[in-house]
């Protein structure tokens, strides 16, 4: 039978490759380190968890939930961003709580989207941010990642070639999958240059707070006049290790936050009122940065250790400066094969699972993603590991086929 039509919009999730490959060893009884999925391992504070269970057995808070976010959660989220960014925000039209900011992102698409719309959009980029458009009937046309002058360039290529005239642009720094950062400069050009051409600015700050190199990743929002053309998407997934309870939001423009909350308020009832009391108390904690800083030094360890490590292994790694992944070159001998095939291989040879770069646009395919949701014991288990694929692999793979060559 035919796919139906918005199936037939998306590419192949090229994940799913990986994860049935995966729980195809887990079952045969390999003990898989996996490095793939951007999951949080670390558990969520307990003053967090203490506060939900506290709210929950309030029968008041079992009813419908509110959108757009309670009025409390969205105070805290205005006091987060004017302690963080020194931006004030108007937590009745300039806020909207999401399920996370994937949803935010694809409702988003959805609210402003016209079928045949052009949406810039970074290559490689976290699969949503293409897909979310996609999904709706838009037309994506790719932009680099690097804030060099190459980007304002294609910028302004997409521009004069695109018909019709783009309506939005993405961006995504700290770079979910390339761990690229940016300074407030080139926001600056970002928003002067978006202000030109009319044109929205969708930013994705979902790993403001990780960060390594004691310079914090700025909010497109500090930039004056920038809230009259963008929205930013932030998560509580990794700063606060709160993946699971879907918790987000979206901030800016007032217009852009009116048209998500209007769509959402068809679609949903928002996130259960316990999850948004607790979400609460995590952002207005006067110990909140001090948590944070303790989740932070924890992936600078990690990322230290996966570092030294993998590099004694034969494979050097670029240090990331922010994020909670390292985006790394596939090995020379292994470059010709893909990142999925590469990727598979890792799997099957050494017990290891990491994210194929093609999965986040086809200029990612000489990369993988690796994420750091193991602990140090296991990322150096997993460098021993490929350290000995590597030794063997001119004996063990000489009939791998390239799926590049053999198409």
């Amino acid at each position: 039978m035919e796919e139906f039509h918005k199936v037939r919009r998306l590419p192949p999730y090229v994940f799913e490759q990986v994860n049935r490959l995966k729980a195809q060893a887990r079952a045969a009884g390999a003990d898989i380190i996996d490095l793939g999925m951007g999951n949080p391992d670390l558990p969520t504070n307990k003053f967090i968890v203490d506060k939900l269970v506290e709210s929950v057995q309030r029968p008041d808070t079992h009813g419908y939930s509110s959108s757009k976010g309670i009025p409390g959660l969205r105070r805290a989220q205005a006091a987060y961003y004017e302690r963080r960014f020194g931006v004030k925000l108007n937590p009745d039209t300039q806020i909207v709580a999401t399920l996370g900011s994937k949803e935010g992102f694809a409702n988003m698409a959805q609210a402003i989207t016209a079928p045949g719309d052009v949406v810039l959009c970074p290559n490689p980029s976290y699969p949503i941010h293409a897909f979310g458009f996609l999904m709706v009937g838009g037309v994506i046309r790719s932009i680099p990642v690097e804030p060099d002058a190459e980007f304002f360039r294609a910028l302004e290529r997409a521009v004069a070639h695109s018909i019709p005239k783009p309506i939005a642009m993405i961006l995504c720094y700290p770079s979910n999958p390339t761990a690229t950062v940016v300074e407030l400069d080139f926001y600056r050009d970002v928003v002067a240059f978006a202000k030109k051409h009319g044109i929205y600015v969708l930013s994705d700050l979902a790993y403001s707070e990780i960060y390594f190199d004691n310079n914090p990743p700025p909010s497109l929002l500090q930039v004056p006049g920038a809230m009259d053309v963008s929205v930013e998407f932030t998560s509580m997934s990794k700063t606060f290790s709160m993946a699971g309870w879907r918790m987000g939001f979206a901030v800016g423009n007032e217009r852009l936050i009116s048209a998500l909350t209007r769509v959402k308020s068809y679609l949903d009832y928002g996130a259960f009122t316990p999850i948004q009391v607790a979400a609460s108390a995590a952002l207005n904690d006067p110990d909140a940065d001090k948590h944070i800083d303790e989740v932070r030094q924890v992936y600078k360890r990690r990322r230290d250790v996966m570092v030294e490590s993998f590099g004694r292994a034969g494979w050097d790694i670029p240090a990331p400066k922010a994020s909670m992944f390292a985006w790394v070159p596939v090995p020379e001998k292994f470059r010709h094969l893909g990142s999925l095939e590469f990727s598979k291989l890792l799997i099957e040879k050494a017990d290891v699972a990491v994210a194929p770069g093609i999965g986040f646009g086809e200029h990612g395919d000489d990369y993988v993603r690796i994420a750091l949701v193991e602990n140090e014991h296991r990322l150096r288990q997993a460098a021993r590991s490929i350290k000995k694929f590597f030794g063997t692999a001119d004996e063990t793979l000489h009939n791998v086929v390239s799926l590049k060559s053999a198409g």
